[in-house]
This record gives C-alpha cells, sequence and structure tokens, in this order.
C-alpha cells in the first residue's frame, strides 16, 4: 500500500465569497459598508470597542446561514485520497463544517472569544454575540480575530506545514495580504504548486501551474489533476 501523499492547500477569501461571505477587497475598502480599518484593525479597537464587538457580532449572526460550496466538500473528499492540510485566511468554519479534519486559521476564527489580557486562552462561543462587559479572569472578551496591526500567531506552524507539502495549492487568495503571500515561497523544491483563481494573479514564480476558474469549479477539477501524482 503507498503512503498518501500530503496535500497542503492555502485558501482566502474567494473560496468564502461563493458561499455568499462578503470581502471587504471586493468593496473598495469597504466590509459590509465599514471602513475596514475602523473594524478590522488594532487601531480600530481602541478608538471604538463596541463598533467592533457589533461588527463581528453581525459576523457571527449571518454565519449559520451560510452552507460550504463545492470547493469546501471537494477537498474535504480528498482526504480520502491524500494526507490534506488546510491553511485558511478565512475566519468563518466553513472548511470545518463540509468535513475538513486538519485546518489552522491564519487570522483566527469568527466563533471563538479571548480576554483581552490573555491572548492564550481562547474560548469557544459558537454563534453567541460578545458584549462589552463581557470579561473572564477580569479582562474584557474580544473576538479571536488576527486585525491589522497585529502579529499572525499561527505564521511560523503554516510555514512549517507547508515546507512538509509534496503538492501546495493556493485558492481563492490575491496574494496581496503580507504575510501570508509570501507564504508561497516556502513551498519544498520540486514540489508542484497549483494556483486556482478566476482572476489574474501576478505570480512571481514560473513553476505554477494555474487553473483560472472559481473555487467551486476549479478545486473539483484540480483534484481531478492530481489524484494519480
Amino acid at each position: 500500500m503507498t503512503t498518501r501523499k500530503r496535500l497542503v492547500v492555502l485558501t482566502g477569501a474567494g473560496i468564502s465569497a461563493e458561499s455568499g461571505i462578503r470581502t471587504f477587497r471586493d468593496m473598495g475598502g469597504l466590509w459590509e459598508e465599514y471602513d475596514v480599518m475602523e473594524v478590522a484593525s488594532i487601531d480600530g479597537w481602541k478608538k471604538n470597542p463596541q463598533l467592533v464587538l457589533e461588527f463581528y457580532n453581525q459576523r457571527r449572526r449571518q454565519l449559520p446561514a451560510v452552507e460550504p460550496n463545492a470547493a469546501h466538500k471537494a477537498l474535504a473528499d480528498a482526504q480520502n485520497l491524500f494526507n490534506v492540510f488546510v491553511i485558511t485566511q478565512n475566519v468563518d468554519n466553513l472548511h470545518e463544517r463540509a468535513g475538513s479534519k486538519n485546518v489552522l486559521h491564519l487570522h483566527g476564527e469568527l466563533t471563538k472569544a479571548r480576554p483581552t489580557g490573555n491572548p492564550s486562552k481562547i474560548i469557544d462561543i459558537g454563534y453567541n454575540d460578545i458584549k462589552w462587559g463581557d470579561t473572564v479572569d477580569g479582562y474584557q472578551l474580544r473576538p479571536h480575530i488576527v486585525w491589522f496591526g497585529e502579529e499572525v500567531p499561527m505564521m511560523n506552524e503554516a510555514i512549517k506545514l507547508i515546507q512538509t507539502a509534496e503538492i501546495f495549492a493556493v485558492i481563492g487568495t490575491s496574494l496581496n495580504v503580507y504575510p501570508a503571500a509570501g507564504l508561497l515561497d516556502y513551498a519544498p523544491k520540486g514540489c508542484p504548486i497549483y494556483l486556482i483563481d478566476p482572476n489574474d494573479i501576478n505570480i512571481w514564480r514560473r513553476d505554477v501551474t494555474v487553473i483560472k476558474e472559481k473555487a467551486s469549479v476549479g478545486v473539483p477539477k484540480f483534484i481531478e489533476m492530481i489524484k494519480n501524482e
């Protein structure tokens, strides 16, 4: 019996957009009519934490109504063929709900919170609101989200995973947001790299196979392409 190959994928907003989750980059810096720096930066939190809490409460309330799409499901089904590891820039839980077992969230998770004074204490809150005055250990709860102006604590774990990849794919991300955009360069030498996106992406490497399709079409096509590798 042959050992299953390690398939590592990096997913971005494009894969969730097809499920109906809007992305601020598609709206000129506005996210649900909010200026992104007001609601997704550490400075925005310091300036108006109640606004930030309500913004993420709205996102969280909408999440149960959104369903995984064909791209999420294809990656989950690929676990029957490969050892699949998903690194996602998305804060939704659609990969998990589709059935993916190994999911690393680079930018946090909408269904989790943490006290401001203890970043390592991560609490599962499901789809419940966080209210101003909700505290743990005497500290205000905040969304477990990596905002602009904050370090990305899972970056080293993501790099380690990509360095072990035998096949690497980037799905639905513009590769414009650093440090996540730099992850492409950690794929091992000789590792096949695929990019799945309907848009023209500026790729600085020549060893990338581009599948110019939206994720729900491109991911099943990609799995079909690699299933005999």
